[in-house]
């Protein structure tokens, strides 16, 4: 088994991208069910397709016909997406990127695949999703780095109550703060290049928009 990072194809919005482009070097692929458009966006072949493919076109279907399928039925107890998650660690995935994971027409799948972003997280899985134009990022305790353009926009959305939040590198700082859960406090941050995130307990998800230059 030949271990590398994967990007999993879902079905919301896609922009390619210079940033997207670095981001996806090296990737392999799994497209779950309509997320197959973008790698005719991409210019890529998955591995493996995945989902009940309620919602692809005959023409896609054809256009791809050598991808193999693992077709799972409509009344299921998993999103397409979420059922590519185990394809692509099966397959000796190093990290995770969902594609097409913000954005679209179902914000509950969007949603849930935060919640999901964060779950990997935790598990140990190297994982984040984008839009090309929008990023997100798992938070949980302990210390990390984002790169991101200076002047550009992030926020953080608690999924509960911070404790310890310290952010440096950007206009707005925080030191070892405590967030209630439902707080606007950490929305629309603007970045002074790569970003350094501090966080003792919680969980929650940076939300950034690194070709927005709105705020600098």
């Amino acid at each position: 088994m030949t271990r590398s990072p994967f990007t999993i194809l879902l079905g919301g919005a896609l922009t390619p991208t210079d940033r997207l482009a670095r981001q996806l070097e090296g990737s392999r692929f799994v497209a779950a069910d309509g997320g197959m458009r973008h790698a005719r966006t991409l210019g890529v072949v998955p591995d493996l397709w995945v989902g009940d493919f309620d919602s692809t076109d005959e023409a896609l279907l054809a256009e791809f016909a050598g991808v193999p399928r693992e077709r799972h039925p409509a009344a299921k107890n998993a999103t397409d997406g979420e059922i590519a998650v185990p394809a692509a660690l099966e397959r000796g995935a190093t990290s995770l990127v969902f594609a097409g994971g913000l954005g679209g027409a179902r914000s509950d799948h969007a949603f849930l695949h935060l919640l999901g972003t964060v779950a990997l997280a935790e598990s140990g899985v190297a994982v984040m999703m984008t839009s090309g134009e929008e990023e997100a990022y798992p938070l949980l305790p302990g210390s990390q780095e984002i790169e991101l353009p200076k002047g550009s926009l992030f926020s953080i959305l608690g999924f509960a109550d911070l404790d310890g939040l310290s952010i440096e590198n950007v206009r707005y700082p925080l030191k070892d703060f405590h967030l209630p859960f439902g707080s606007s406090r950490t929305i629309s941050n603007i970045a002074d290049g790569t970003v350094r995130f501090t966080l003792k307990s919680g969980r929650a998800v940076i939300l950034a928009r690194p070709y927005d230059l709105s705020g600098a």
